[in-house]
């Protein structure tokens, strides 16, 4: 039996998520809150599963409460929203917090059809997920009692005759959020590399299409969803995300978009964007492999890794699902096994080396 906090104010929201949790004779529903205080008071006390939590609470907000539960009690949370802008960035900064995935409240249109079914098959989804501790302001580099985190010391990277380092891979799924920024704000201000990414966001397209705006805010970067016909070389200092439901890829050094077949039931897929790295950059590209389930990525790693290119795992420590970095190093498909603020060091130290060496970045 799958136990179940449902956090959530309004009292119709709340009878939908009951009556449809109930529809699943796996799930028991053992606790409702009707505000963020009682949700962590619930949650301490209770130890469920899974908590389902809404954003818009009064006395003290789904974020905030998220950011206690992570602290104190670590719990897989399904975070249930709508998609108006206010909510989304609450959304984002959850996810970032440690909350494991989001599902959209119902649109009371035709979408609605089979709701009930998701909202059991994300609880059950999030509820194998081993969380961690995460603690509250994290993201500034502190812990719950604001004492300074230490940086750990980085080895140095030892790169195959590197003559430039033209381009930056990146792929994220659960938990990406918040190793995303970790990773983002911790380059320089002066990094030129260009730097893809694939964010697996397990969500409607409302949630999906202002990622890239809540990412540029947390992290100080020019962030944009890609653009099919871009050249690469006109992407200096930015960061371009793969729009929602689509492959992003570089062919003949433009971006290309695409809606082929999901891999790995994923679109975008990490391993389409890195296999296609590997292909057209080869050694001069260094590829990112960050928090989330499943395998998607590390095949793509390990190509990458084959022709040339540098290559990073997230280390377990640090991710909320140590899934597909732990493929990434089961392959062998990662020379380099670390926290994303550490990979950060190693870009900053690979981005600079390159701009002193002649053929490199200008």
């Amino acid at each position: 039996m799958i136990r179940v906090v449902v956090v959530e104010d309004s009292a119709t929201m709340r009878h939908l998520l009951r009556e449809s949790l109930a529809a699943d004779p796996d799930l028991q529903v053992v606790g409702e809150a009707l505000d963020g205080r009682e949700a962590v008071d619930m949650v301490g006390r209770l130890r469920p599963d899974v908590v389902t939590m809404d954003m818009m609470l009064p006395t003290m907000s789904g974020l905030v409460a998220t950011e206690h539960i992570m602290a104190e009690f670590p719990t897989p949370i399904l975070v249930v929203s709508s998609a108006d802008r206010q909510e989304l960035f609450s959304t984002y900064n959850a996810l970032a917090a440690g909350a494991v995935d989001v599902l959209e409240k119902p649109r009371g249109d035709a979408s609605d059809a089979g709701w009930g079914r998701r909202l059991c098959s994300s609880v059950r989804l999030v509820s194998r997920i081993r969380v961690i501790t995460h603690p509250r302001a994290r993201l500034d580099g502190r812990t719950s009692s604001s004492a300074p985190v230490p940086a750990p010391v980085a080895p140095p990277v030892a790169v195959p005759d590197p003559s430039s380092l033209r381009l930056v891979a990146v792929g994220a799924s659960t938990g990406g959020p918040g190793a995303l920024t970790d990773l983002l704000r911790s380059l320089p201000s002066g990094f030129r590399t260009p730097v893809l990414c694939v964010q697996h966001i397990a969500a409607s397209e409302p949630f999906a299409v202002a990622f890239s705006d809540w990412l540029a805010g947390q992290s100080g970067r020019a962030v944009s969803y890609a653009v099919d016909g871009t050249p690469v070389r006109s992407l200096t200092g930015q960061v371009v995300m793969a729009p929602p439901d689509r492959h992003m890829l570089i062919r003949d050094g433009v971006l290309r978009l695409s809606s082929a077949p999901p891999r790995h039931s994923c679109r975008p897929s990490v391993d389409v964007l890195f296999e296609s790295v590997a292909t057209e950059y080869g050694p001069s590209a260094a590829g990112c492999l960050l928090t989330g389930m499943g395998r998607d990525g590390a095949e793509g790693l390990l190509r990458m890794r084959k022709l040339g290119a540098v290559t990073f795992a997230q280390d377990e420590a640090s991710c909320v699902v140590y899934g597909m970095p732990r493929e990434a190093a089961l392959l062998g498909a990662a020379a380099h096994i670390m926290a994303p603020a550490r990979i950060s060091a190693q870009l900053a130290t690979l981005s600079s080396a390159s701009s002193r060496t002649p053929g490199g970045l200008r």
